[in-house]
């Protein structure tokens, strides 16, 4: 007879014990993606607590992204896929509510991406390869090819530094600076006009091109002036007393 997947653990609390098991049960992939966990009352059951306990223990995993919730009489709880592109969902979703609570601002968010936005580029001047060139360089046609007022535009911005970080190969780095944008949809919260609009386009593919010649140095300085700009061009629209677009 197979051994108890779980097993009470008097010396933690019930909702720690149930969601310290679950967890480890996860990430050793004893439930794999996908996989539906056991029941509540199954679960009730094994772990010798009450229902309520182990929803409490659900919810914290449900939070963890590890595991999401199903309705209905198909429904439960499936283990979700736990990877670098989880990470990122993850890291954008806590930002987006930090930052609509008010505990930090964009202008500090706007300094982490420095921070990661610079040694991005560089490591994919670096180690970027032919296909991730080709992606950069088709979101820049894009780009000239939209207006400014058009909704893709925001989309498009979030395509090229996500591309940039990705053609790196470092996922976690990719994964911040994807997370930051999406939390922050920096060009939605700007009104651009039609020259800062062209501007932005331009100082893109200076990056692009600085990336396709391999030129590390040259990417690190056409990433950090725009940045630059981008925060000149916020401060400056915030100061004229310009709202903040819906996202």
């Amino acid at each position: 007879m197979d051994e108890p997947v779980f097993k009470p653990t008097p010396v933690r609390r019930p909702r720690e014990q149930v969601e310290v098991q679950l967890r480890e049960a996860i990430t050793s992939s004893h439930f794999k993606r996908g996989e539906r966990l056991p029941s509540e009352a199954e679960l009730a059951a094994e772990f010798q607590v009450s229902r309520s306990t182990v929803r409490e223990a659900l919810r914290a995993l449900v939070s963890e992204g590890l595991i999401s919730k199903v309705p209905g009489a198909s429904g439960g709880s499936f283990v979700e896929t736990v990877d670098h592109q989880s990470l990122e969902t993850q890291l954008s979703q806590s930002m987006e509510t930090i930052l609509k609570l008010g505990s930090v601002t964009f202008t500090e968010v706007a300094a982490v991406r420095e921070l990661l936005e610079i040694p991005s580029a560089r490591l994919a001047a670096a180690n970027r390869g032919d296909q991730q060139l080709v992606e950069l360089e088709g979101v820049i046609e894009r780009e000239r090819g939209v207006g400014v007022e058009d909704p893709e535009v925001t989309d498009l911005d979030i395509s090229f530094h996500s591309l940039v970080a990705a053609a790196g190969h470092n996922r976690v780095l990719s994964s911040f600076v994807s997370a930051l944008h999406q939390a922050t949809r920096p060009v939605h919260y700007l009104q651009l006009g039609p020259d800062a609009g062209r501007e932005t386009v331009r100082q893109h593919a200076e990056i692009v091109a600085a990336i396709a010649a391999q030129d590390v140095d040259g990417a690190g300085t056409a990433m950090a002036a725009h940045l630059e700009y981008l925060s000149a061009i916020t401060q400056s629209a915030r100061g004229n007393g310009a709202a903040p677009q819906p996202s």
